[in-house]
């Protein structure tokens, strides 16, 4: 199984949410390039980069710079999201060399657009699907669609072969340090051959061996490194991601 450490952006500096959360931020120092190091020497090959100025219309400009700064300082591959809604953005961050971004609301809202976008640029796009009680949520978590997040995964694959993954997270458990909603991953699992990436929730050592022992592809792991609870190192070792 992948492990995907995340750093949360906000001002360019690394922060973790509460269930999406803006009020209930938490903000881990003032450059995030240190936390990608240190996931990088703890055995990271991969990391998974959140725009939370982006993703709730803020200004898209605001982490630039520290995304660039840490993709040079690691060389590793980086996945990133919010606020990723229109071709030009992902040319831009593309360029700037994130290696795959992940496409929430726009891909919802917009599953032609999204679709079109993920045959121009194949294997470069990942949906992000964020639910709340199995209903797509959008706009950053602050709206709820009227759309299950089992048949969006599904009418997706029916159209593109060239989707790269979909990330899917359940909101109640982000940033709650209480596990990840397993049976909503393994519905998803079914719903898809999409390649699934968990995310939410993944706290404990025992999280990380469920996860492999559904066969998960791969997962992000946030909140827990920040706080101690887990060693990357162990981690990695743990999902075999050698």
């Amino acid at each position: 199984m992948e492990i995907w450490p995340a750093i949360d952006l906000r001002h360019g500096k690394p922060v973790r949410l509460r269930q999406g959360d803006y009020d209930q931020q938490t903000t881990f120092g003032d450059d995030p390039v240190e936390f990608a190091k240190r996931w990088q020497e703890s055995g990271a090959k991969r990391l998974h980069l959140v725009d939370l100025d982006a993703a709730r219309g803020d200004s898209p400009d605001a982490n630039r710079d520290a995304v660039q700064r840490i993709i040079e300082a690691t060389g590793l591959p980086c996945q990133m999201g919010g606020g990723v809604r229109d071709e030009a953005t992902i040319e831009s961050l593309l360029k700037v060399g994130v290696t795959r971004l992940v496409v929430g609301s726009r891909a919802l809202k917009d599953p032609d657009w999204f679709v079109e976008m993920c045959d121009k640029y194949p294997g470069k796009l990942v949906a992000g699907i964020d639910a709340r009680d199995g209903m797509v949520a959008t706009q950053g978590w602050l709206e709820t669609s009227d759309v299950s997040a089992f048949e969006f995964a599904t009418k997706l694959r029916s159209r593109t072969e060239n989707i790269a993954a979909i990330v899917y997270t359940d909101i109640a458990k982000d940033g709650m340090m209480q596990g990840p909603n397993f049976e909503g991953l393994a519905e998803m699992a079914a719903a898809s051959d999409i390649p699934l990436v968990a995310s939410g929730g993944v706290t404990t050592y025992d999280d990380i061996k469920q996860l492999v022992e559904m066969k998960m592809p791969a997962a992000i792991v946030g909140r827990s490194l920040y706080d101690g609870v887990m060693e990357l190192g162990e981690v990695v070792r743990l999902a075999g991601d050698v």
